[in-house]
């Protein structure tokens, strides 16, 4: 393990960078030479933990594999598509924005995080395919998670030097080489681009995020039932949504609703 001073950040994040699917290879290769020269680590990334596709280049061939070198029996963690609702790790990315390591005796934060200690770490080993990791997680617009654990060559447990060390190197790297990779790969425009909500579409979709029923919001807000209605309705048309749950749900996806502390 060499020194954080070893890192050129201009070079580095250039060279992690994709722009076109072209430069996704060469980022990923880069990547992974990099996260060897500095802490000789293994790089295992996960660009949305809510599909069971895993990260490829250009020509379909899968980076856990072909670049990153998780070709054992063992260590096939990509083709397992119950992963990320079965490890703790991808379920702690959803709970923690900040990068993190964690083995059998718990998480490590840098800040208290309560929902962490929830989570339950019986078996880590077999249910997170690793006996340590640092995890960085990379939450991504419209509601995508991204996830990139780095993991000791020798499967050591302990991460706390490579942690202190390294651990907001890897946040920038995880960050630029997934954010590029899903950039490059978006083709289709779920969500309508520069859509506006007005404060009482806001208030009212807040309430019913929460459960709340047109009557109910009315008598919170002190307006009609049918204005109401209205807002919603109309925060649907500009939302483009079908119906009043997936109003909330693309609501939330572009930040609006946010969430309770």
């Amino acid at each position: 393990m060499v020194s954080s001073a070893d890192f050129n950040i201009a070079r580095d994040l250039a060279a992690v960078s994709i722009r076109s699917l072209e430069d996704v290879r060469p980022a990923a290769e880069a990547f992974r030479d990099i996260c060897l020269r500095l802490a000789n680590v293994k790089v295992a990334a996960c660009d949305n933990i809510a599909s069971k596709q895993p990260m490829v280049d250009l020509e379909g061939n899968v980076l856990a594999a072909d670049i990153f070198g998780w070709t054992g029996d063992d260590e096939r963690w990509w083709a397992d598509t119950r992963l990320a609702l079965s490890s703790p790790l991808p379920r702690a990315c959803r709970y923690e924005s900040e990068p993190f390591w964690a083995n059998a005796a718990g998480f490590r934060t840098r800040q208290a995080n309560r929902y962490l200690d929830q989570i339950n770490l019986d078996n880590f080993e077999k249910r997170a395919l690793t006996r340590g990791a640092i995890v960085v997680p990379i939450h991504l617009p419209f509601g995508q998670i991204g996830v990139c654990t780095f993991n000791r060559m020798d499967r050591g447990i302990d991460l706390s030097a490579e942690y202190e060390e390294f651990a907001d190197i890897f946040g920038m790297l995880s960050q630029r080489f997934i954010a590029g990779y899903v950039k490059s790969h978006r083709t289709r425009q779920w969500l309508p681009g520069d859509c506006q909500l007005t404060k009482r579409e806001v208030e009212c979709l807040r309430w019913a995020s929460i459960g709340k029923t047109d009557k109910e919001i009315s008598l919170i807000l002190a307006r009609s039932h049918a204005t109401v209605r209205f807002h919603i309705q109309n925060a649907g048309e500009k939302l483009d949504a079908v119906n009043r749950s997936q109003t909330i749900f693309k609501a939330a996806q572009l930040g609006y609703l946010g969430a309770a502390a």
